[in-house]
């Protein structure tokens, strides 16, 4: 009697515990400094299904769906988030999510989701330990306007210019003392030019011209 149940036990199909099945593996850290990310979804299905969807969700709820792609054998189709720019691609057993014009504040965890949507049973892949995107803020880097004059040249023109500044300035000083010198001098010749007597100062008479005799025109007088 034990002999034919074990015989029948043998006959009885075991399940499968890999059938219809999606793994998804993806790198812990990425580090994004030009604002652009590639994220790789690895994955491996053992089941039959013939329609997929693959989508991207940020946050450790994956609350936001950032993008989408979408396939079957013979279409496909994608769409995007409009506060991310994103693109999926599938290609064989992984899909590959590509942003661009990533700003510090979409730094946080990406989870990868990957459903087999037809034919049923609908499968889809156990919540990943996702990828932490990093995403450095971007420096404004402002650029100074080269030379093409070397830098020792400009340094030595600038040099000749301030000595020739200061030889035309030390010249110009030295011939305008010289110059006041002369004035003093000749301010201090003697003027010989006839003046009238004192007593005249306001006959009208300019200094140069003789003293008039006015007695020579009284009228005579007895």
């Amino acid at each position: 009697m034990l002999l034919g149940i074990l015989v029948v036990l043998c006959f009885i199909p075991t399940a499968d515990v890999t059938e219809n099945k999606i793994l998804v593996a993806q790198r812990p850290l990425l580090t994004v400094a030009n604002k652009t990310a590639t994220l790789v979804c690895n994955y491996t299905y053992n089941g039959t299904g013939k329609e997929f969807r693959a989508s991207l969700h940020k946050g450790t709820d994956s609350a936001v769906e950032v993008c989408f792609i979408s396939w079957n054998t013979t279409k496909i189709s994608s769409n995007s988030n409009k506060e991310f720019n994103c693109q999926g691609i599938h290609d064989k057993d992984k899909v590959i999510f590509n942003l661009w014009n990533m700003s510090a504040s979409q730094t946080d965890i990406y989870f990868c989701k990957i459903e087999a949507m037809y034919p049923p049973p609908y499968v889809y892949n156990e919540k990943s330990n996702g990828t932490v995107i990093h995403v450095k803020e971007t420096p404004i880097q402002t650029q100074e306007p080269q030379s093409a004059i070397p830098l020792w040249i400009m340094v030595a023109v600038t040099g000749v210019l301030a000595f020739y500044s200061m030889l035309i300035t030390t010249v110009f000083i030295n011939y305008w003392q010289k110059s006041k010198k002369n004035m003093y001098h000749q301010s201090d010749y003697m003027n010989m030019t006839p003046r009238h007597p004192p007593y005249q100062k306001n006959k009208g008479y300019p200094s140069y011209a003789p003293t008039r005799d006015y007695t020579a025109y009284r009228s005579w007088q007895p």
